[in-house]
């Protein structure tokens, strides 16, 4: 631990940006905290915001408590660590075993660099930053040709933050050198596909690959034709079905965003055969265990046809968490967006363990639920083939 002391002291000054920790090692408590510098009373403190379950709680600290703090959600809570600041990056990865990796990168000397904003009521720091003009936000009406969001699209602006905000947190496990493989299943109109390689590529520069798939042929064109557009030249769309698709050998990460019944289950499978790296999948329309659930001690509230559909998907979600983290992935069920948007804001994040590790009992338990339910979904039936 000393020398990661030694580097997050470096970090811990008014040059610092943020640092995000993630991917915890219980699903029990926090899963990610955030830590930026903030002015208090003349006196430069670093807030710290801690994410539980749906609530949110932020503490600022002086440099030496936020220091052992930081050491401490390393040594005992989470696997992953990102700092960014004006002078560089650091990456910091714990293994299952307790090693630490720690990697740096500096910035060069010549390029000009931001200040971070210390104000401690700040407005909210997207990703994608208002006023910036972004050409694929212009053509889906977004934004205007000036930079400003559209304010009737405001609530998209924040969906596709969110979202980045979801892949900052898993950069550590894909950015380890080497072109980075993405598919995306069911595309559709691709505002998130279209960010994600904006994000990733134009303001990260990873080396990326991003596929998207979808079934309808007039999508497919026209998203290729603004790839083209844009300049994308490693982003590609083609038609095809999920579970037939054969065009990959390695994929780093699957995407599959609001993928119809049991087409998330097949993109899952995909992913699963492929060994990748991190899974990010929004479920969408989960009729098959509704149509099989049943229970006489739910009975009571299984009669509702509302209840019965809510549970269902609730159930179809758990068992796709449980089932990942029988393949070797420490996986998180997260929301997505707010519920006043939309009822599918539930978005399953998978990330790949360092080491394999059998979760015998979590089996065991699982299959006593879907029996006593009297379900068996597809991706249950995929995975034991």
């Amino acid at each position: 631990m000393e020398e990661l002391r030694e580097a997050l002291s470096d970090f811990l000054s008014d040059r610092l940006y943020q640092i995000i920790i993630s991917n915890p090692r219980s699903k029990e408590g926090a899963f990610k905290v955030k830590i930026r510098p903030v002015m208090v009373r003349e006196s430069i403190c670093f807030q710290e915001t801690i994410w539980k379950g749906t609530q949110v709680f932020h503490e600022n600290y002086g440099k030496n408590e936020m220091l052992d703090k930081l050491l401490l959600h390393m040594e005992c809570d989470f696997k992953q660590m990102e700092a960014e600041s004006m002078d560089g990056r650091l990456h910091v990865l714990v293994s299952k075993k307790g090693k630490i990796t720690i990697k740096r990168q500096r910035n060069a000397q010549n390029t000009p660099q931001e200040r971070p904003d210390m104000s401690h009521n700040r407005a909210k720091r997207y990703i994608l930053k208002e006023g910036v003009v972004i050409p694929f936000l212009v053509d889906l009406g977004v934004q205007t040709r000036e930079g400003k969001i559209v304010h009737s699209r405001y609530d998209k602006f924040k969906q596709i933050n969110r979202y980045l905000e979801f892949v900052e947190d898993i950069l550590p496990t894909l950015n380890k050198g080497g072109t980075v493989h993405i598919i995306d299943f069911g595309c559709g109109k691709s505002y998130l596909t279209f960010a994600l390689y904006y994000y990733l590529h134009e303001l990260k520069g990873m080396d990326v690959q991003i596929t998207g798939l979808d079934l309808k042929t007039d999508v497919i064109d026209h998203c290729n034709c603004l790839a083209e557009k844009y300049g994308y030249d490693k982003l590609h769309f083609v038609k095809g079905d999920i579970s037939t698709f054969e065009g990959a050998e390695k994929v780093d990460m699957v995407v599959t965003l609001h993928a119809c019944d049991t087409a998330t289950d097949y993109a899952i499978k995909k992913a699963v055969e492929w060994n990748a790296k991190v899974i990010f999948t929004v479920p969408c329309c989960q009729h098959e265990v509704n149509g099989q659930i049943e229970n006489e001690l739910l009975s009571p509230v299984l009669k509702y046809g509302l209840l019965k559909e809510r549970m269902a998907a609730l159930i179809t979600d758990g068992i796709r968490a449980n089932l990942l983290e029988e393949c070797g992935y420490d996986t998180q069920v997260l929301e997505f967006i707010d519920m006043e948007h939309t009822p599918k804001n539930i978005l399953i994040r998978a990330v790949k363990r360092d080491e394999e590790e059998k979760r015998q009992e979590g089996k065991r338990m699982l299959e006593r639920m879907t029996e006593e339910l009297g379900v068996e979904t597809t991706l249950q039936r995929l995975l034991k083939r």
